[in-house]
Formats: C-alpha cells, structure tokens, sequence
C-alpha cells in the first residue's frame, strides 16, 4: 500500500497524471485500470480517472501482486564471469529478457541461472525475480551481478543505491560526437507524450552521465563511446544520448532505429561493474567481453 498527501501547488492534476509522476514504475494506463478497480482511493472513496486531485488530498494506492508465474530451471548456454558462494556474475546476451513477466513467461536470464545455482538463490527479488539485484535492458548486453542469498544481495543493492557501484558502458551511436569528453545532467521521467518511454522532463528525478569519446568512425558516420552513470533511472543511457542528438545505433524506442548493418535493438553493452563483495568487502572489477563488436563490423579499439 502507498499513500500520498498532494502538497500545494500540485492540486488541480489529473489523478492519473500526478500519481504518474510519483511512480514513474506505474505507466499512466495501470494507475487508470486500478482506479477502475478500486485500488486507487482518495480520502477512502473511490472516485475517476479526471478526479483532479486537491491540497491535503489523502491517496491511497494498493499495487497489484505481479501474477503467478511457475518459475522453471532452463538450460540456456551463458558466460559466466565469476562465481562464488554468495554472488554470481554473467555475460547476459542481447536480447534476453532478465526476468520472467507476462508475455515473457520463460527464456531468461532467472530461467537459466536457476539451472546453474539451482536452490542457491536470493529470495528477496520475490519468486519471478530470485537473485535479481540490478537489470539490464532486453537487448543491452553485458554483465550482471545476481545474488545467491540475502545478505550478499542486501548489501548489493545497498551499495547501488548509494552511488557505490561504478557501471562502465560501451555505446555505438549515430553521428560524429565533437567533445572528447563531457557530461550530461538532465532529469529524466516518464514521458507524458508516450508512457512506455522515459523523456527529459523538468519533473523528472535527476539523471547523470559521464562519457568520453573511443574512436570517431567518420565513414560510417558513427562513434564509440564509454559511459558510465551516476544515477541509474531507466533507460538513463539511451534517453540521455538521444537528447544530445547521438541515440545508440539500432535503438528502435529513442530513434528510428534503422542503420546500415541492421542491428535490431540499440548498440550497447555494460563492459563491467565495480564495487565492494558483499560478504568479504573485497574491492572488485568485473568486466564482460564485447560479442560481435555489437553487431558491426568495424574494428574496435583494444578497451582492456
């Protein structure tokens, strides 16, 4: 159960717009269906999707329990990074979804850990997301931290959520990026045009990202770039470079998505993770090899 007080100035909002605004995880279709079915309720009465909320508004919001999925262990080939008794580290391919949702029942990275860890995982992600400490992106490939118990994947997302685990990442864009260096700081929320995609937004939770020029391609008109994020907002990367008029090649959400070597889905790669092992405090750098140049043909630079 969530419940919001509407301060001053905010009153007059559509209620499914202001409750948008404060759970940028909630699309404004779902906070529409759970008004409908009661679940939204201010002052404890129900009321309409126009409801324009007032100051002093008390709203209360009971989320939907995500629907009963049977989890099962699958075979799927992955790289694996490193491994230990309380975390385990992989190479996750593009185009695998991390957990299983509806519409994606099976076929993911959950699925295939399970088979590799069998009982030896986190239960705190809940039982579609076991282990799950952090995400990637459908087709953002790369490495990923999973937790094999409580402990290690409390610390884990203690240590994410304050800024202590370094995220690199390698971008293929479109254009030719004149700064060698530089950094981008714009909020970053849902958008109001399209609420499956995010968009910088003056309403938006701030959103930090630093990158530095690889190697310029000037005969494809494309540069790689190495990212890394301060904030972790969804999508940060992808809407970030968008903005700046440099969208990740193949990002099919934030551009047209149509390019000369007919990559489906955008061009990057988390090339590795630092941060502090959960259990012995021990300082590590784990990194994940590029598969394939991310779907090019050009020749990249030594990133090691």
């Amino acid at each position: 159960m969530r419940e919001f007080i509407v301060k001053d100035g905010e009153q007059d909002k559509r209620i499914d717009a202001y409750l948008s605004e404060k759970n940028e995880d909630i699309s404004r279709v779902a906070i529409q269906r759970l008004i409908e079915h009661q679940k939204i309720l201010v002052n404890g009465k129900k009321i309409k999707s126009s409801y324009k909320v007032q100051e002093n508004d008390k709203i209360t919001l009971e989320e939907e329990k995500p629907k009963e999925i049977s989890l099962k262990a699958q075979n799927i080939p992955l790289e694996i990074i490193y491994e230990d008794n309380d975390i385990i580290a992989v190479n996750k391919p593009k185009g695998m979804v991390v957990h299983p949702a509806n519409g994606n029942p099976d076929g993911t990275l959950v699925n295939a850990i399970m088979a590799i860890c069998k009982d030896s995982l986190s239960g705190i992600g809940g039982e579609i997301r076991p282990g799950i400490v952090h995400r990637l992106d459908k087709d953002t490939s790369g490495i990923i931290v999973i937790a094999k118990n409580d402990k290690a994947h409390i610390n884990l997302s203690e240590q994410i959520k304050n800024h202590e685990v370094k995220k690199t990442y390698i971008a293929l864009v479109r254009g030719i990026v004149k700064a060698n260096e530089a950094t981008i700081n714009m909020p970053i929320g849902r958008s109001e045009k399209d609420r499956k995609k995010m968009a910088v937004t003056k309403k938006g939770k701030e959103a930090i990202t630093h990158f530095k020029v690889l190697k310029r391609y000037p005969e494809e008109n494309c540069t790689l770039l190495e990212v890394n994020i301060e904030t972790g907002r969804t999508h940060q990367i992808r809407v970030h470079l968008a903005q700046i008029g440099h969208p990740c090649i193949g990002d099919e959400v934030y551009s047209s998505g149509k390019n000369k070597w007919g990559i489906k889905g955008q061009a990057l790669h988390a090339k590795s993770l630092e941060f502090k092992h959960p259990i012995t405090g021990e300082k590590m750098k784990l990194e994940a090899p590029i598969i394939g140049n991310l779907g090019t043909g050009l020749k990249f630079p030594n990133m090691d």
